[in-house]
């Protein structure tokens, strides 16, 4: 079962030029460092977004970011680097076109960095469900409701 295609969400400074308008370019976000990774823990989407940003700038490269499981830590690195830099999570939003989802965070919480998307929607990975039909019927059901509820429910 296909449950879609889902998008990252860029964290941009918040004085970036592209910060306002909540929506930031492809070329814009690969002249910047970009937090992203590490690639071991999923690496065809690192490679397959690796491959994007490297058509607009070709020796592109991701940082691996300092805290693997703490978005506010890692916002609070990034802040404080000497050049602009962007943190970039896994795929978390269902990708709809015309629709920018992004993070709710206090301010405290964002270092003064903001969650933006990336123009056109250049970087996905697809979702999806696999079960082997010899399951009983009913627990096939539970696998299909629980991916429906998960990512279909608002």
């Amino acid at each position: 079962m296909n449950l879609g295609e889902f998008e990252p969400v860029a964290w941009i400074p918040a004085a970036h030029r592209a910060a306002p308008a909540g929506t930031i370019g492809l070329d814009e976000l690969a002249q910047m460092d970009v937090v992203h990774g590490p690639r071991r823990f999923r690496a065809e989407t690192y490679d397959a977004w690796l491959a994007v940003l490297r058509t607009a700038s070709p020796r592109f490269e991701f940082t691996d970011p300092p805290f693997r499981n703490s978005l506010p830590m890692t916002l609070a690195f990034a802040a404080t680097g000497s050049r602009p830099t962007a943190v970039l999570t896994g795929p978390r939003y269902r990708t709809m076109a015309g629709s920018a989802q992004t993070e709710r965070h206090q301010a405290a919480d964002t270092y003064d960095m903001v969650p933006v998307h990336i123009d056109q929607h250049p970087l996905t990975a697809t979702a999806g469900v696999v079960w082997n039909v010899d399951l009983p019927r009913e627990l096939q059901q539970v696998i299909v409701d629980t991916a429906m509820a998960a990512f279909f429910d608002d």
